[in-house]
């Protein structure tokens, strides 16, 4: 055997060999005498005995007093030659001469046999870190070519140096559990924050995926929202937290709060926007989001938009042409100092639009702009309800169970009614003109409407009567131009007035001798919810809702 080649091999022993060289070349530098040869310095001094030559060592005697476990096999079949004693109390003496396959098996349950075989034949040493034995032990294990003498075998040996490495495995697989229970933690906490049943407008039908990111991933603070507004309007939102585990849950559980709070103010997309921005800052400082607050009005055909550092939604028409909705886009939520602005995009019926994070288009080492193109190829072929889409659209970028980053995707339809289902579905106008004999002619009208569209007696009574008090309002506190408009859907009846006075009715409490204020009352007693917003350009909308019965 070759000691002076492997032995160079084990852990330590070239920088031993180093220090011992420059140890041995300072005296000579410095022009000083050294120590002669057979004499070396101790430690207070005085020369002591000449160091040993590595020649003289014996192996045995080395890799007998090691604390690692090391064993020398030869030939191809890895016949045993040597095993050292912190071996041989691990796994017990073994015959010298039999091959490791029957006589070494610790060997085979590591998973080393076919790893020896190859460095028998390379000729490079090879290692596996932390392989865990049946026993218990966990071990790395480096096996090293080594020559041997001519004894009717070829190929030479192995030396197997395997430490001792349990105590750090077990360390590490507590640090596993624990990331593993903060993970857990974290997805029931951003599972429990997102809505538990997302709700389903009259005019559209949406449908979300949110899948956490791998077990390798942390969960990040990705969120979504549908949130009804009333008249038929809705809001959409999703956004996301760049941070990752329970803190960004927790911080994105108080913007979605904070979001569906706003939109009770029916304030347009930028406005809430600008406020969730000042929110975000005071939550938590070290902590920004992006987000996209969208509100779809069935009377328009669009969608109305402000976008806070988010990726850019993307409508589908019924021709598979696909619209990525432009500017304006703000700086993340949290930095402060931007006025947000709203866009609008079109959203005729038999149209599908895209909400998503960037989990669902950010790829390592590819452009993001290259993952929304390819969003857009995957949208422009997907049809079916807004599940089937969700769930193409994962398929299609590549989403995974162990994809290293949260995925919300929301898909709304507007779709394009026909045939009996349409007929749940009207709209009906009156522009009001004049003065005070407007208000009978508006009575006339909801009269008539509701009396077509076939609705109870006592449905039609209470629509008259609210449609009356609605216009009365207007006509007394508002300004031209006014409009009447009923709408009817599957579920619920809708009566709105709008005028060009942008003062926002209240409902107050009217006193005995009071001869008006009870216009508001009245409608807020006998409807299923009322309310009021400003309109873009000045003006504002008062409405109010009926159930339909089943």
């Amino acid at each position: 055997m070759n000691f002076t080649r492997w032995s160079a091999r084990l852990p330590g022993t070239q920088r031993r060999a180093a220090a011992r060289t420059d140890r041995g070349s300072v005296p000579a530098a410095r022009g000083e005498s050294g120590p002669g040869p057979d004499t070396w310095p101790d430690g207070d001094g005085t020369e002591g005995p000449a160091a040993p030559a590595l020649e003289e060592l014996s192996v045995r005697q080395l890799l007998g007093q090691l604390p690692a476990l090391a064993a020398l096999v030869y030939g191809p079949e890895h016949r045993v030659a040597y095993v050292n004693d912190a071996y041989a109390t691990t796994f017990g003496p073994r015959p010298v001469g039999a091959p490791a396959a029957k006589a070494l098996p610790e060997l085979d349950e590591l998973g080393l046999l076919p790893l020896m075989d190859q460095v028998l034949r390379s000729g490079k040493p090879r290692t596996v870190k932390s392989r865990k034995a049946q026993g218990g032990g966990s071990y790395t294990v480096t096996c090293t070519p080594v020559e041997i003498p001519a004894r009717g075998e070829a190929g030479g040996g192995v030396l197997v140096f395997a430490a001792d490495v349990t105590d750090h495995a077990e360390a590490a697989e507590r640090l596993r559990a624990s990331e593993r229970r903060h993970r857990e933690t974290a997805v029931t906490l951003q599972r429990s924050l997102l809505p538990q049943e997302l709700e389903q407008p009259d005019d559209l039908r949406v449908a979300v995926t949110y899948q956490p990111g791998g077990t390798d991933a942390a969960v990040g603070g990705d969120w979504y929202d549908v949130i009804t507004l009333g008249a038929g309007r809705t809001a959409l939102v999703i956004g996301d937290v760049m941070g990752r585990g329970v803190r960004a849950a927790a911080v994105m559980g108080q913007l979605r709060t904070a979001v569906r709070a706003y939109a009770r103010l029916d304030l347009p997309p930028h406005e809430v926007l600008q406020l969730l921005d000042g929110l975000a800052a005071e939550i938590d400082a070290s902590q920004i989001a992006t987000c996209v607050y969208a509100v779809h009005d069935p009377n328009e055909g669009r969608l109305v938009y402000a976008s806070a550092g988010h990726l850019p939604l993307l409508v589908r028409h019924e021709d598979g042409s696909v619209h990525r909705a432009a500017d304006p886009t703000g700086p993340p939520l949290g930095t402060g100092g931007w006025l947000h602005t709203s866009g609008t995009i079109a959203l005729p019926p038999g149209a599908t639009a895209v909400l998503y994070t960037d989990g669902l288009v950010e790829r390592r080492g590819e452009d993001i702009d290259e993952g929304v193109a390819s969003l857009e190829r995957a949208l422009s072929g997907a049809v079916g309800t807004p599940q089937v889409v969700c769930d193409r659209l994962i398929r299609s970028l590549g989403v995974t169970a162990e994809h290293d980053d949260d995925v919300a995707v929301l898909v709304l339809q507007h779709p394009a009614r026909t045939g009996p289902d349409a007929e749940l579905f009207h709209n009906a106008a009156l522009d009001l003109l004049g003065g005070v004999e407007a208000a009978p002619r508006a009575r006339a009208f909801a009269s008539g409407v509701l009396a077509s569209w076939r609705f109870p007696v006592e449905l039609r009574d209470l629509g008259v009567l609210a449609a009356s008090e609605l216009v009365a309002n207007s006509l007394q506190h508002g300004t031209p131009p006014m409009r009447l408009r009923l709408r009817r859907t599957d579920r619920r009846l809708i009566i709105e007035v709008t005028d060009g006075d942008d003062h926002l009715p209240r409902r107050r409490r009217a006193e005995p001798g009071d001869e008006s204020g009870r216009g508001i009352s009245i409608v807020a007693t006998i409807a299923s919810s009322w309310g009021s917003r400003r309109t873009p350009g000045g003006g504002k909308a008062v409405w109010c809702e009926f159930a339909l019965p089943g």
